[in-house]
């Protein structure tokens, strides 16, 4: 697990070591803009309300420009949360360092840890979107999550996200990501 400390849109400050207790941690790199995260939005918040009340910390992680992108500025971010009830913390990485660690290449996309903060998931939490007809059901990432929980190895088939791409601020992209 990459180390993070980044705040929230109100400048309180969370880190990984925050969740050294939680059975799980899954990491997100979410924002407020992209129809893919839009589409997954209010099923993603119920899943987060579940699982979190099961042992399993949940934080996402905004790291677009918001130069580009206003839409994703920590106002912006404070205002989702409460439209959609996030009970999870939503955080800003201004500088994109911890999307830089993770390797994280849109949104939305998923990092699943288990109990000892070794990266067991990353994939889609379903393969609903936009447009297609398939329901949103969260049905990879809670396979995940409930392996996760009870200790068990998370399903070898994942499938990645697709979503939109980090919005990198100009001449910042990492070379992982021009690939």
């Amino acid at each position: 697990l990459p180390a993070f400390s980044l705040p929230d849109p109100d400048g309180k400050v969370v880190t990984d070591t925050d969740f050294a207790a939680a059975a799980g941690l899954l990491v997100v790199f979410w924002c407020n803009h992209c129809p893919f995260v839009k589409h997954i939005k209010r099923a993603f918040a119920a899943f987060a309300a579940e699982f979190q009340t099961r042992g399993l910390a949940i934080v996402a992680i905004n790291a677009n420009d918001t130069t580009s992108h206003p839409q994703d500025a920590p106002e912006h971010m404070k205002a989702d949360s409460a439209a959609f009830g996030y009970v999870f913390p939503y955080l800003y990485d201004a500088q994109q360092s911890v999307a830089r660690a993770f390797e994280a290449s849109c949104t939305p996309d998923f990092f699943m840890y288990d109990r000892d903060r070794r990266l067991c998931y990353r994939g889609q939490f379903d393969a609903s979107r936009p447009g297609n007809a398939e329901p949103v059901t969260g049905a990879d990432l809670r396979a995940a999550a409930e392996a996760v929980l009870a200790g068990r190895a998370v399903p070898a088939n994942q499938q990645p996200s697709i979503g939109c791409n980090i919005k990198w601020r100009a001449g910042a992209e990492p070379a992982y990501a021009r690939s």
